[in-house]
């Protein structure tokens, strides 16, 4: 049985394929047109389906899918595996809902902190009680490295390099210490000031650029890039039953 989980971001849109529980591939799709999903849709011929957006999309797409699948949208409205001691549950970002799900299903019973790298960085405090506490959001690289342009007289656009050093010799690689070297330490410092009132808890870093990052960090954590899919697919198995 195959599950397409469809995560229209702000930077990208994807959809992972599954067949039965195993992730078996990322497709990037080339934009969120009729004719894309219609595509994917054809060659897959997937049984069930779940939308994760964070944009405003066709909400053709959605009649689309569910015409052609057991499909789910992703919402505040779906049923999930933790609850959300949060002052409004309804706020709480779709690609959020996956990382909670993800954490309560792969590592129950335990005190989680899930640390989402997109456009924005992602803070998302589960407890041993599968409650969802909340956690932060701050600025991601990309966006980081676009404000400094964007908001500055003469700073260029720069992008990642990952051999960047530590002290910046030039402008370029200042700018790319700040941001890089930058993130990594406000992820120990977080993931310390949790410790320090939480104790022993699960680390899980996931995004596109969560394996270099996870390198950079002096904690222990859990890297996997695909943690976001497979909080949809266990959200797709609760609601498409």
């Amino acid at each position: 049985m195959k599950t397409l989980c469809f995560d229209f971001g702000n930077t990208r849109q994807k959809v992972a394929v599954f067949r039965n529980d195993v992730f078996e591939e990322e497709v990037v799709l080339p934009n969120v047109e009729m004719f894309s999903i219609e595509r994917i849709m054809y060659l897959h011929q997937p049984q069930k389906t779940i939308l994760a957006s964070v944009v405003n999309h066709n909400p053709a797409i959605e009649t689309f899918l569910a015409e052609q699948s057991q499909f789910h949208k992703l919402s505040h409205f779906t049923k999930l595996n933790f609850t959300a001691a949060v002052g409004k549950p309804e706020t709480i970002g779709a690609d959020r809902l996956a990382l909670c799900a993800a954490a309560v299903h792969f590592h129950p019973g335990k005190n989680n902190l899930v640390i989402g790298l997109g456009s924005c960085i992602t803070y998302n405090f589960i407890n041993q009680y599968n409650q969802f506490l909340g956690g932060g959001i701050s600025p991601g690289m990309e966006m980081r490295f676009k404000a400094m342009q964007v908001f500055t007289a003469k700073l260029p656009e720069v992008h990642a390099e990952w051999n960047f050093p530590l002290i910046g010799y030039d402008t370029k690689t200042n700018m790319q210490s700040g941001v890089i070297a930058g993130i990594a330490f406000e992820m120990d410092g977080f993931i310390n000031e949790y410790s320090l009132k939480y104790g022993n808890f699960n680390v899980v870093l996931t995004g596109g650029d969560s394996a270099y990052f996870a390198r950079q960090l002096k904690n222990k954590i859990f890297a996997d890039a695909n943690f976001l899919y497979k909080g949809l697919y266990a959200l797709s198995e609760t609601n498409n039953a």
